[in-house]
């Protein structure tokens, strides 16, 4: 149901259950707290005078897993995690986990988005260590995006190495979609 443009009373004239209902109680129903079922969610704009009840969603794996790979990919053993949600053209992505690298090269995460968008994996929205030898440290990152496309996206971490074995746990990605 959409927003209805005001109605203008005139003194004298009736007001009729049937204008009641279209002016004051549908427009009503189209507010905020109408339309809230979520504790905790939070509200957009979808379009003019229409809104959407949103949620913000974490998924999280807290295996130890390793890669040797120098291009971003699953782990060896395990993937993700990752997680489905709608967002509009904006959404702002957590990552964190506790990472390093056998070696004294780099270990590295990041997250791709599919469904209705495509971005691939990048340096500048991950996290990272470099020459961390046998000695976790534990990285987060916030980005915002405001460059998806509206609808079901997934948000899945990716985990790369410039050489040695990358070592990750308490692997943890929140989406806040808008």
């Amino acid at each position: 149901m959409a927003w209805t443009a005001p109605m203008t009373a005139v003194a004298g004239s009736v007001f009729t259950a049937a204008q009641f209902n279209q002016f004051v109680r549908d427009n009503l129903a189209e507010t905020a707290p109408a339309k809230a079922v979520t504790p905790g969610g939070y509200f957009v704009t979808t379009a003019t005078n229409q809104i959407a009840e949103r949620n913000g969603v974490v998924a999280t794996n807290l295996t130890a897993d390793v890669t040797t790979s120098t291009s971003y990919t699953d782990l060896d053993a395990t993937s993700g995690p990752s997680l489905t949600v709608t967002t509009g053209n904006c959404a702002l992505v957590v990552i964190s986990t506790s990472i390093h690298n056998t070696g004294t090269s780099s270990s590295r995460c990041s997250y791709e988005i599919s469904g209705a968008s495509s971005i691939a994996p990048a340096d500048n929205r991950g996290v990272g260590t470099y020459g961390v030898a046998n000695n976790g440290v534990v990285c987060s990152n916030t980005v915002f995006h405001n460059d998806l496309t509206a609808g079901s996206n997934t948000f899945t971490m990716k985990y790369r190495v410039a050489g040695g074995t990358g070592n990750y746990q308490s692997r943890r990605i929140s989406v806040l979609p808008f």
